[in-house]
């Protein structure tokens, strides 16, 4: 099935969210008291960080090998 956008809460009890945006799944998370930097790029393993300030979106590979199965949707 195919979703346009879906969110679901972040289990770890911080705030932000997952989500799920024309087929790409990734997560959303503002921290309280660690800056990442502004507009900063962070190549992970199986996802790619953008930080903006205490914001941090994380978006998956699209050819990763560990996917999110199930991740918001």
């Amino acid at each position: 099935m195919f979703v346009i956008f879906a969110t679901k809460p972040l289990n770890d009890g911080t705030k932000g969210f997952r989500f799920i945006f024309f087929g790409y799944k990734g997560l959303y998370r503002k921290r309280k008291a660690v800056s990442r930097g502004w507009f900063k790029y962070q190549p992970l393993d199986n996802m790619n960080a953008y930080h903006f300030g205490k914001r941090t979106l994380y978006v998956e590979h699209a050819y990763s090998r560990k996917k999110l199965f199930h991740f918001a949707g």
